[in-house]
């Protein structure tokens, strides 16, 4: 029985290796390896298959969502309103330009923000809303936008599980003030190293974020702000315009995976599918089932994610701890049960391998432990 890696970027690799090979050998023999055309061209061709006037490149997903913030001018005194169920990122980048994590609990289908507890959250303090587009789903942009301007607030689109997701037609990215991508060695779109992007139809705050990014200079050794170290290196803007051309058929291969997946686990006792918005367009970063959980027995899902791992089928769970619980966000005086569906999403949430390479027959291979891990773990029958 073969193992099965929630993500194998092997595979991948091995059918671009000649273009990306010879993208990245371009770059050595120019001597040009910060900034230039590689750069430049990406940006460009990243903002275009958008749909989006302008891109700035920089290190990662995270310094993305810190160069909006500052572009905004949120710091000290601030709020602004987030996913508790997410990566630390999300709220990291809050906190670090002084602002404070507003959480809001999520919708049980999606995992998104609840748009329905937004306007209860909003205070005078509050600047922006940060939603995130969790494993490749957008957030209802439709309702959240409404929220927004009704009450002046900035929207950042977290887009780093999403990049090429859809809703209501628009890519996110292009909806809200801001996007922010990742490009993570596991996103859809993926550095061989860390890399990020951010978006917006303003000129000005495209500007204000390339000048943060830059050490905070608009001209050389002319310094107009206190800025950071955050720039995408030629040899990772390079490997990703070889991918941005890949990126549909990728994204199209995760669509038919996940609905073989829905058709495979399809009336499957004890576990709940993935639910898709009607307006939505998911890329599927992730495909994240829920294991249903009892009193009774509140750890099944990590004895089920065991038994597959000892089946050598390797999944994920994203996220066990949700942010307003992490020790590191104690002072903002959250505590256990604030947020009841983000907590009972973080214990039993469980993602199965989802790459475009995966073949069917691996997918049946984990369908068929899955189903045996849970008459293993004697649930089967007492959830059905």
């Amino acid at each position: 029985m073969n193992k099965i890696p929630p993500v194998d970027l092997t595979r991948q690799y091995k059918l671009i290796r000649e273009e990306v090979g010879t993208a990245v050998l371009d770059i050595l023999y120019s001597g040009r390896y910060i900034g230039g055309t590689a750069v430049t061209d990406f940006e460009q061709q990243f903002a275009a298959y958008l749909g989006v006037d302008r891109a700035v490149s920089c290190n990662s997903g995270t310094d993305a969502l810190y160069l909006a913030l500052r572009a905004l001018k949120i710091g000290a005194g601030d709020e602004v309103i987030t996913t508790p169920f997410t990566f630390i990122a999300t709220a990291e980048a809050i906190a670090a330009v002084g602002a404070k994590p507003v959480f809001v609990d999520i919708d049980p289908q999606t995992f998104n923000l609840d748009i329905n507890h937004l306007t209860a959250a909003i205070t005078k303090q509050t600047k922006a809303i940060i939603p995130v587009h969790l494993f490749g789903q957008p957030a209802n942009m439709t309702e959240l936008m409404q929220v927004a301007k009704a009450n002046h607030l900035f929207v950042i689109e977290d887009c780093a599980q999403a990049t090429g997701a859809e809703w209501a037609g628009a890519k996110v990215g292009t909806i809200g003030d801001i996007g922010c991508f990742s490009f993570y060695p596991t996103k859809n779109l993926a550095a061989c190293g860390d890399g990020g992007i951010a978006t917006t139809n303003n000129p000005e705050i495209a500007a204000q974020m390339r000048i943060v990014a830059d050490h905070g200079r608009s001209d050389r050794y002319y310094h107009q702000v206190n800025g950071i170290n955050s720039r995408l290196d030629s040899i990772q803007a390079a490997i990703l315009q070889v991918k941005l051309a890949y990126l549909d058929r990728w994204n199209q291969q995760r669509n038919q995976l996940a609905q073989q997946y829905q058709k495979l686990l399809e009336n499957l006792p004890g576990i709940k599918l993935p639910q898709v918005l009607p307006a939505a367009k998911s890329v599927w970063n992730q495909y994240t089932i829920r294991v249903n959980c009892q009193e009774k027995s509140p750890k099944l899902r990590d004895k089920i994610r065991q038994q597959l791992g000892e089946l050598g089928i390797t999944t994920m769970v994203y996220y066990p701890l949700p942010l307003h619980l992490q020790p590191v966000y104690q002072q903002l005086g959250y505590q256990q049960g604030n947020f009841p569906i983000a907590e009972q999403a973080a214990n039993e949430v469980l993602s199965l391998p989802m790459f475009p390479e995966l073949s069917f027959a691996e997918q049946q291979q984990v369908v068929y432990a899955l189903k045996d891990c849970l008459v293993e773990v004697k649930s089967y029958a007492s959830l059905s």
